[in-house]
């Protein structure tokens, strides 16, 4: 009876697994032809435009299918045969004659007779349990072709059960996931999870950079087994991420549609695949279901030397407050790209020599192996009368948006080199921390070179006394952001140099709060609270800044609060106007600030009435769905009343990242003696001096001195013309984003999104002890920025593109009055912009190989007005009073 009771159990679970074999994927049937009509859409245009706007075509065919030969043993391991024919290439929408680019055209005369003729030439696929296996084509034929078909073979590759699965086909090695339903089977392809074996680039900063967003669907009806229809649509939106109107839409669709079916040729015997093909067609090869680059070649294109001819007086100095210059910059970085290294050695040595630094800028900003040939074998860093430009080539390197190994090594070898200028040293010292950044967070921190540059830079303020080159390598590990400097900072934070230790702590600030340890957090407070020495009021404003931005304790804020009032007068000032615009601004520590002030004795009328003139203040510059742009003024005054310390900073948030847009911090020192004061506890022995740092776009600059030593001070004094002394001046490449998108088509768009700024910083300090008032001023005095997003089809024998730009051209002042013929004195601060500009371009495309083009343009301008930044109130009413008394 158990024997017998087994036998019957296996017997059913035999029955059960017969009757549960399913098809896995398409099944064609034997000695049929299954005729289909095929259409595949091609749609460009700006992110919530119009069809009528856009630019693109329809290419629409008859594509017949057979089985050619199917495996014995395995019914879903099928060679099928596709046969195009009845090609027919015509606009997307309806167009007048005027904007139709193919009237009057046949298929013949836009693909050309040997196209069409390897589009109509049969091709085989291997399908194995409704993956494709293998493509068969010619390898003789051109690679757009190939493409086309192998876009038509996408269709065929589906299952009929819901799962998630990791696919090869045109669009790459993709996850997909499949629901599927009775008859019915929806494909989603995980656009984002798509390797391909052409990848671009982007800029490192999320809000300079650009967004895509994407989607693959495909929905297939079945019939028999086989396909009724199948209609895709994949989208994607390519966008500014601090500017989404800058963006762009492809959209392409697909239909396989089954228009009948009839006797077809009977399945080919054969043992395996390869034979089966080789007597199929014996010219036939499996070249790969992985789409093929395309070589294009640009006719009638101008070669470099003619663009650089072509745009030259937009680069000269005079025009670069305007947004010809960066949109000039832009494109010529484009053709820059595409050219030999003697292709640019003939422009550099060409441009005369107003141009001459914006040419650097351009040849630098371009980030190819023939550029940065040409700028090192152009540049000669034994000669100091080049510091000029070889500083352009420095900072535009510290700008890259995607620096390699290469550009790292460069600069490394310059550094060994000899190097006539002190200033130029130090620049390229700095810049490398800057590379050693963006090339960690590529991923790239334990390739040699990094490697190499990280121990030079970690031991090199202990390998030196020499004070300038302790705070060049401090200056590099501020850049630099590595994990491994938190500790030399914290060291060098304690420094009797006070220079040493104002670097260290605002380099500490930049680091993840994740990074500040218990250690770190003991030492700054030690610095604030002079637990062991005394120090200047700026190293002592700089340690505030950093407990207060690394998720400071309740004894913390606690401790910080019990100082006010036991502080010198105008520092005493400093802190509670830091503490008021934390909570007034509502920062992260503005939480742990409130519980703390909750306690009578930290908070109340003794401390909270402090006067003086210094102060901080933060506001918004923008506030829009895109991007959040912020603010922050703070100056610390010496108790005589000049300056010690001014900070402005400027940040840009989007898509949950933060940019440091802008520093720019002045500080002076030991000028008390000029107006007979009496200098602060702890200063009384400091080396006149005055002297500004920039820090743009997440980059720490080379600082500059406006004097240094009391003679060099009288002389400057005696010569001030009161024009500003420059910080940086240039063009920069902001965003740059590059990247293939694959269509499941078959077809491919080339995205290219550039952002270049034009700008020009400066700053200055002027005392006047005539009328007793001292001036400081930080000018952005002209500017232009262009950000242009471009997105091209380039099929060879017809061209489709969209181009979506924004520009403006502005200028933003602060300046600092103090007037301290009175005292206390007076202290005005004025932060500006001035009206200006925005223009937005959406342009689209379309050529044919034969020369034939159209392009329409649209614009759209507004003004944006002028305005003065709101500072506290105290402010205002100080402003008012020195106006008057300047009459």
């Amino acid at each position: 009876m158990l024997v017998l009771a087994v036998l019957l159990l296996c017997a059913a679970t035999s029955a059960t697994a017969s009757t549960q074999v399913k098809t896995i994927g398409p099944r064609l049937n034997n000695n049929q032809l299954y005729k289909f009509s095929y259409t595949t859409e091609l749609l460009l245009d700006k992110a919530w435009g119009s069809k009528e706007g856009s630019a693109g075509y329809r290419i629409s065919s008859d594509v017949n299918i057979n089985l050619v030969w199917r495996d014995p043993s395995n019914k879903d391991d099928q060679l099928i045969q596709l046969s195009i024919s009845n090609v027919r290439i015509e606009p997307v929408t309806e167009r007048s004659e005027k904007n139709n680019i193919l009237h009057g055209a046949t298929t013949e005369s836009i693909l050309g007779k040997t196209k069409l003729a390897a589009l109509t030439k049969p091709f085989l696929v291997h399908l194995k349990n409704g993956k494709i296996k293998a493509f068969y084509s010619y390898w003789s034929e051109p690679a757009t072709i190939k493409n086309l078909k192998r876009g038509i073979s996408s269709l065929l590759q589906f299952q009929i059960h819901t799962g998630k699965v990791v696919e090869n086909d045109v669009s790459g090695r993709c996850t997909v996931q499949y629901q599927a339903t009775q008859g019915q089977v929806t494909r989603t392809k995980i656009l984002e999870t798509c390797k391909t074996s052409e990848t671009g680039f982007t800029t490192h900063s999320t809000v300079l950079g650009v967004n895509r967003k994407s989607s693959s669907v495909t929905v297939f009806k079945l019939e028999d087994g086989f396909i009724r229809s199948a209609e895709a649509e994949e989208t994607h939106f390519l966008g500014v991420n601090a500017h989404r109107s800058t963006a762009a839409k492809i959209l392409s669709r697909q239909s396989l549609v089954l228009l009948g079916k009839e006797a077809g040729p009977l399945e080919v015997a054969g043992k395996d695949i390869a034979g089966v093909v080789k007597s199929v067609d014996g010219k036939l090869a499996a070249v790969g279901v992985v789409p093929e680059k395309l070589k294009t070649q640009c006719k009638g294109c101008p070669s470099l030397f003619e663009h650089w001819q072509a745009v030259q007086k937009q680069l000269e100095p005079a025009s670069l407050s305007k947004a010809t210059a960066p949109r000039s910059f832009l494109g010529f970085i484009q053709s820059i790209r595409k050219a030999s290294k003697d292709e640019i050695l003939k422009v550099l040595k060409s441009a005369s020599k107003t141009t001459l630094p914006q040419v650097v800028d351009a040849v630098t900003s371009s980030q190819t192996p023939a550029s940065l040939d040409a700028m090192l074998e152009f540049l000669n860093f034994t000669d100091a009368k080049g510091s000029v430009l070889q500083e352009r080539f420095l900072y535009a390197c510290g700008f890259a948006s995607h620096p390699n190994e290469r550009m790292l090594q460069a600069l490394l070898n310059i550094a060994k080199g000899k190097i006539s200028s002190t200033e130029i040293k130090e620049s390229v010292v700095i810049i490398m921390g800057a590379l050693v950044h963006k090339l960690c967070l590529e991923g790239s921190c334990d390739i040699p070179t990094v490697v190499q540059v990280k121990k030079m830079i970690l031991e090199g303020p202990e390998s030196t006394q020499v004070e300038s080159e302790v705070q060049m390598y401090l200056l590099a590990l501020k850049n630099s952001l590595l994990p491994e400097a938190i500790p030399i900072l914290t060291k060098f934070a304690e420094s009797e140099v006070g220079s040493y230790s104002t670097i260290a702590l605002t380099a500490l600030e930049r680091y993840d709060v994740s990074l500040i340890t218990p250690e770190v957090k003991q030492t700054v407070n030690r610095i604030y609270h002079q637990n062991r020495r005394i120090y200047e009021k700026n190293v002592r404003a700089a340690a505030a800044d950093v407990i207060l931005s690394s998720n400071p304790s309740y004894i913390e804020v606690k401790n910080l609060l019990l100082s006010i009032g036991n502080l010198p007068h105008e520092m005493n000032k400093y802190m509670l106007s830091k503490i008021q615009d934390i909570l007034r601004f509502q920062m992260p520590a503005s939480k742990v600030i409130r519980r703390a002030l909750e306690d009578m004795i930290s908070h109340n009328y003794d401390r909270f009435a402090k006067v003086g003139s210094s102060s901080a203040f933060s506001g918004f510059m923008a506030q829009s769905p895109d991007v959040t742009s912020t603010y922050s003024l703070d100056i610390l005054y010496s108790g005589s009343g000049i300056l010690r310390r001014s900070n402005m900073n400027i940040y840009g948030a989007s898509q949950g990242s933060m940019l440091h847009g802008l520093q720019v911090a002045i500080e002076a020192q030991g000028l008390e003696s000029l107006i007979a004061a009496t200098p602060d506890e702890g200063e009384e022995d400091l080396e006149s001096f005055a002297g500004m740092s920039a820090l743009l776009f997440d980059v720490q600059l080379r600082p500059v001195t406006f004097f240094k030593g009391y003679s060099d001070l009288m002389s400057k004094m005696f010569s001030m013309t009161g024009e500003p002394m420059n910080v940086v001046k240039g063009l920069i490449l902001l965003t740059d984003h590059s990247e293939v998108v694959q269509l499941q088509s078959g077809l491919k768009a080339n995205a290219e999104f550039q952002g270049g700024l034009a700008i020009d910083i400066s700053g200055g300090m002027e005392i006047s002890l005539w009328y007793r008032e001292s001036k400081t001023s930080v000018n952005n005095s002209r500017g232009a920025l262009v950000v242009t997003g471009n997105v091209t089809v380039d099929m060879d024998f017809l061209r489709a593109g969209v181009e979506v730009s924004f520009d403006t051209e502005a200028s933003l002042d602060f300046i600092t009055t103090v007037q301290f013929s009175e005292y206390p004195f007076l202290v005005c601060m004025q932060m500006d912009k001035a009206t200006f500009p925005v223009s937005e371009y959406f342009s689209r495309y379309e050529s044919l190989s034969s020369g034939k083009s159209i392009m329409s343009r649209k614009a759209k301008k507004q003004l944006v007005p002028g305005s003065e930044f709101p500072l506290h109130q105290e402010n205002s009413n100080m402003c008012k009073r020195v106006f008057e008394s300047s009459w």
